[in-house]
């Protein structure tokens, strides 16, 4: 089910920067700043296991960063 909403919030971030590049930079913060709050919170587990639960939330957002970032330069690249 997570694996799902992280996807799905992959696919919106990319047609959004796609059809509104500058319209997108707000929902790409905002998904950073859910992940990096997840990934905090995570990351107060002991020892090793604090990094290892916090991982996920780093990659995700790293992940919606490089969508986002794919449909600007899509967008970038049309010959409009």
């Amino acid at each position: 089910m997570t694996i799902a909403v992280v996807v799905a919030i992959c696919i919106v971030l990319l047609v959004l920067a796609f059809l509104a590049p500058r319209l997108s930079r707000h929902p790409e913060r905002a998904t950073h700043k859910a992940f990096g709050s997840g990934g905090r919170i995570a990351n107060l587990a002991p020892g090793r296991l604090g990094t290892w639960l916090a991982k996920p939330f780093h990659s995700s957002s790293k992940a919606a960063g490089r969508s986002a970032d794919a449909g600007r330069k899509g967008r970038g690249k049309l010959p409009l």
